[in-house]
């Protein structure tokens, strides 16, 4: 894969900003329909978010479900839910058309929920999600036991077109098919500012500028992270949040069996989030969340180590090959946010979580509206920004929320606990009454 530094002005149909997973996708999908374009990337393809990831590869937002996003955005809002119902297969097909080797397995999502009472989520989701077409299954607590191979969980729902990739591998992949068909990345050449000049869109690094007839700003939750003069309103209305990601050593066959023994991508309910899923090589790979000064390293592989032990205890000693991290771009709302930056721009952010799936798809939606696809046809919800209010304060006080999903996680287990002992209080009485 061959990228280079920007030089001297050089000129485009289309400017991309950033070469994550949605800035790979839109200049994959122009170059199919034989548009000139050029992806500007701050570091290399793939090296933020986009590679940071877990890889998991999930077709529904984080927390709203279908009648959420239809109930706000209305028709464009149906055509979204049906871009989402079918972002992971697109990711998949992607993929394979292009013989990308990203260790990628599309054997399901599984969401266990982790309380009785979250059972109605699942049970929600399920029925919004049966509506549009999505396949999509409601589990017991066995099933989702069997699924696990732990019975921690009190049952939940899965989806058969999700499961998992290598997301660095995806992105180079993406970047090597992006070069293949004739398009330009840039790496290695942050952005300072964009400008509207004579009919073009201009943008400027310190070596260099180019310019497109057409720009997409695709930063996400690094929008700010190089220049906080780029898009400062989209920046300031995603909140970035360091994700933890780690892969223990390889699992042996008799272990990696009983452990998410169909090798589905697993995410629960918790607000502090339980998931796994497995590598080529059976490393499971898993990850968490750290507050605090201190070796942060040692803290999480110490925190996760815990956990899957009390998940899984047949994984017996857990030792950890690689530990990495990453921003996650959340809203308020939860909500990805898609803007018009102006004549023929565009940009988004705000994975909250769900960009692996969402992003290829979307590249592709943005690729069309350059093209100029009449709206009435895209996915594509557009909003103006709205930024948080103190972004500065709150992105500090922000990663303290762990406390606060913490505390709720015990709550509801604990209602759990007294859920369950009231059932088996109830079966005690009948069957004494039956006697």
């Amino acid at each position: 894969m061959k990228t280079r530094p920007l030089q001297p002005a050089q000129r485009f149909t289309v400017a991309v900003i950033g070469g994550g997973f949605t800035g790979l996708s839109t200049a994959l999908h122009l170059r199919e329909a034989g548009v000139d374009v050029a992806i500007v990337e701050a570091m290399e393809p793939g090296w933020g978010a986009s590679g940071r990831n877990n890889g998991q590869v999930i077709p529904t937002l984080s927390r709203p479900d279908p009648e959420d996003i239809i109930a706000k955005h209305g028709a464009v809002g149906e055509r979204f839910v049906s871009l989402l119902r079918d972002s992971a297969s697109t990711l998949f097909d992607v993929a394979r058309r292009y013989k990308i080797e990203a260790e990628q397995e599309q054997a399901g999502w599984v969401q266990p929920v982790h309380s009785p009472g979250r059972i109605r989520i699942a049970e929600r989701r399920v029925r919004q999600w049966s509506k549009f077409g999505a396949p999509v299954e409601l589990l017991s607590r066995a099933q989702v036991a069997d699924m696990t191979g732990s019975d921690a969980w009190f049952g939940g729902f899965w989806n058969k077109t999700g499961g998992h990739i290598n997301p660095l591998a995806l992105a180079r992949g993406l970047a090597r098919a992006v070069l293949g068909l004739g398009g330009r990345i840039y790496a290695r050449s942050p952005v300072a500012s964009f400008e509207r000049v004579n009919g073009r869109w201009v943008v400027k690094t310190a070596k260099g500028e180019i310019s497109g007839r057409a720009l997409v700003v695709a930063t996400n939750a690094y929008s700010g992270e190089f220049s906080k003069s780029l898009v400062p309103e989209i920046a300031r209305e995603v909140m970035p949040v360091l994700s933890w990601q780690m892969a223990t050593q390889p699992l042996s066959d008799n272990v990696r069996k009983t452990i998410i023994p169909g090798r589905q991508a697993m995410s629960d309910t918790h607000g502090e989030l339980y998931f796994a899923r497995y590598d080529a090589r059976n490393r499971l790979v898993t990850g968490g969340a750290v507050l605090g000064p201190g070796n942060k390293v040692e803290r999480i592989k110490a925190v996760v180590t815990e956990r899957l032990q009390r998940l899984w205890p047949q994984i017996g000693e857990v030792s950890f090959d690689y530990v990495w991290n990453g921003y996650v771009g959340m809203t308020a709302d939860f909500l990805p946010r898609i803007h018009r930056l102006g004549p023929d721009a565009y940009g988004w952010t705000g994975c909250n979580g769900r960009a692996v799936a969402l992003t290829i798809p979307l590249g592709n939606e943005l690729s069309k509206a350059v093209r100029g696809v009449p709206e009435s046809e895209l996915a594509l919800p557009f909003t103006e920004p709205v930024p948080f209010m103190a972004h500065g304060l709150l992105r500090k006080i922000a990663p303290w929320m762990l406390v606060l999903y913490r505390r709720r996680d015990a709550q509801e287990l604990m209602k759990g606990d007294r859920f369950e002992l009231l059932r088996w209080a109830e079966y005690f009485l009948a069957s004494r009454h039956q006697r």
